[in-house]
């Protein structure tokens, strides 16, 4: 039997298998195996099957098929390994099939391997009962103690959020080892309680890259992008190999930072040590730049990626979009079907966002439809609010509102919102009362609607209004967000928060901004105090409105960086007024000046801003 093994692996045809690239190649490769008889063994068939299944997630329906119509007695190696291809697949559900097979056999009977890669699947899913139902199953065959069990559950109860089940495993390992450690690391990190995590890194007598991985993870998790980015530092003077996955994370903390220079520098990192240019990987330094700005180099990126899946482009297409190149984002959405690739719900709120950001509204409604029409694809609430976006912008809010009035499912408040915000763009009180009505409804402290409609109210000048709607956000508890934006200098990320004067260098920008002012109201410069809700004087005001944090943030930018774009990341939506100014700013100071904020990018240059006022 093992020499029959061998001579099944060693084949010319099998050892094909993981270099085949399509459903053509694989079909001629298992006729040439059916016909000279290589397959008549169960266990070589079995093989073949759980090659496929491994080798490309494309492959699993083939796998199933033949395991279906041509393997009556199929093995346990066989059975497991489609267990553990489902497992890592879109439909992982699919792997307790072969766990009822495995049992309905009388020969076969599950082993540790079952229950691994059954947890495995258990944590993809997110359902609590599966999990405790296949926790019980595994104490029934005896697989409790098992070390490789023990540990997927670890991991399994940390995806669920369950750390105390976590911890009632660990306690169960006899010797815990690297594995077991970094698996309650990871619940640590996982569900939320970071230091404890942290603390427990610090002590452990060995650490791998998982285990650093797991930490950079879990700051990147709970919204400490620039702790992240520390732990990656000293994970690089560990000594230790940085992988796919390491970077993936780094990307993803620069993102949410905008920190591009330091995502350059993660590229350049790839580059040098030549580390595969995987679809994640590719995709996330898509979205890195994108996201900071520099949607030049994130095509660049995107053209050259020899392999590219739905996310690659729908991160591109929605990288276009978020800059403001509305059209563009749509002519590559046209690529992108004419080079066979189905669109997926991603794709279609890049679309949409596509479409908003430049007020395509009938191009956006016939793109709205086709999901369900020609690809099968219902709406999910993003993709209504969205809609509701489109209108608004547009000034159609009539017709945004009977849009929200006939949604199939119950409105949320990402829709009401979106309306609000279109009647705070086009002034209109009435309807944004009926919004804020229909927001608290779904959320009593939503901070950002109260403050839309005060704005609506200010410039009506109904500042009676204004007071008692600050009243009842009193009264409520409903208090403002913060404002923050954060700015890269010499890759060193700053963060800036209204009325903070914690940063070093805030003398220095506090003379900055008053010269910054001196120079705007020279040039014509009358600060639109109306959306400030405070009961003060016009001239307090004006100071308050001075200090929101993109203001300080482009002071300082100016002082710090010389020839090159002043790229700041907000929190909220910039405000009319820092709009205005940032615009002003670039003509006086012949600036580049560069501001995500919550919704898009702004790109400020020579007194103009890329989205022509239409935010």
């Amino acid at each position: 039997m093992k020499s029959s093994l061998t001579t099944i692996a060693k084949h010319p045809s099998i050892s094909l298998l993981k270099s085949c690239t399509t459903m053509k190649e694989l079909k001629q490769i298992h006729a040439q195996l059916v016909v000279k008889g290589i397959l008549n063994h169960p266990h070589l068939q079995g093989q073949f099957v759980a090659t496929i299944a491994l080798h490309n997630p494309t492959n699993l329906n083939y796998a199933n098929q033949i395991l279906h119509h041509q393997c009556h007695h199929p093995t346990l190696f066989t059975l497991n390994s489609m267990i553990r291809a489902y497992s890592k697949s879109t439909t992982p559900h699919k792997s307790f099939h072969f766990y009822s097979k495995i049992l309905h056999f009388n020969n076969l009977s599950p082993d540790h391997y079952t229950f691994n890669f059954l947890v495995r699947t258990c944590a993809q899913l997110h359902v609590h009962v599966t999990g405790v139902s296949v926790h019980c199953a595994l104490i029934k065959h005896g697989f409790e103690h098992d070390p490789h069990v023990q540990t997927g559950l670890i991991f399994m109860y940390a995806e669920l959020g369950c750390l105390n089940s976590c911890h009632g495993v660990f306690e169960g390992v006899v010797e815990p080892d690297l594995v077991s450690r970094t698996a309650m690391l990871h619940a640590y990190a996982k569900c939320g309680d970071i230091e404890f995590a942290r603390k427990m890194f610090d002590e452990m007598p060995q650490r791998d890259f998982i285990a650093w991985n797991a930490m950079i993870t879990g700051y990147a998790q709970c919204g400490r992008s620039r702790d992240a980015l520390s732990m990656f530092h000293l994970m690089q003077m560990a000594g230790v190999k940085i992988n796919e996955v390491s970077m993936v994370l780094v990307l993803t903390a620069c993102t949410h930072l905008g920190a591009l220079d330091q995502g350059r520098w993660a590229h350049a990192y790839v580059e040098r040590y030549k580390l595969r240019m995987t679809v994640t990987l590719g995709t996330a330094l898509i979205d890195m730049y994108a996201k900071c700005g520099s949607i030049d180099k994130a095509m660049e990126v995107f053209w050259g990626m020899k392999e590219k899946n739905v996310y690659t482009w729908s991160s591109a297409i929605g990288g276009l979009a978020m800059n403001g190149l509305g059209e563009e984002s749509l002519d590559l959405f046209n690529s992108m079907k004419q080079d066979g690739v189905k669109p997926n719900e991603v794709t279609f709120i890049s679309v949409l966002k596509g479409c908003s950001v430049v007020g395509l509204v009938e191009e956006g409604r016939k793109h709205f439809h086709s999901m369900r029409t020609l690809y099968g694809i219902d709406p999910q609430l993003e993709h209504y609010g969205l809609m509701v976006d489109m209108y608004g912008r547009a000034a159609r809010l009539e017709e945004a509102l009977i849009f929200i009035n006939s949604m199939p499912i119950k409105p949320h408040v990402g829709a009401w919102s979106a309306l609000l915000h279109a009647c705070r763009m086009h002034k209109n009180k009435e309807l944004g009362e009926l919004a804020l009505e229909k927001i608290v409804e779904l959320e009593d402290k939503n901070d950002g609607a109260y403050v839309l409609l005060s704005n609506i109210y200010a410039d009506y000048m109904n500042w009676e209004k204004v007071s008692s709607l600050r009243q009842t956000m009193k009264a409520k508890g409903v208090k403002k967000l913060p404002g923050c934006s954060v700015i890269e200098v010499d890759g060193e990320v700053h963060e800036f928060f209204v009325g903070d004067k914690s940063h070093p260098r805030y003398d220095e920008i506090e003379l900055k901004l008053e010269e910054i002012f001196r120079c705007l109201r020279l040039s014509g410069y009358v600060a639109n105090t109306s959306p400030v809700l405070f009961d003060i004087e016009e001239e307090e005001k004006e100071d308050a409105l001075g200090k929101h944090s993109e203001k300080v943030a482009v002071a300082f930018g100016l002082i710090t960086l010389k020839g090159v774009p002043i790229r700041v990341v907000m929190n909220l939506r910039i405000c009319w007024d820092c709009h205005n100014v940032a615009k002003m700013i670039s003509k006086i100071y012949d600036t580049e000046i560069i501001i995500r904020d919550r919704s898009r990018f702004h790109h400020f240059k020579k007194g103009d801003c890329s989205c022509k006022g239409y935010w």
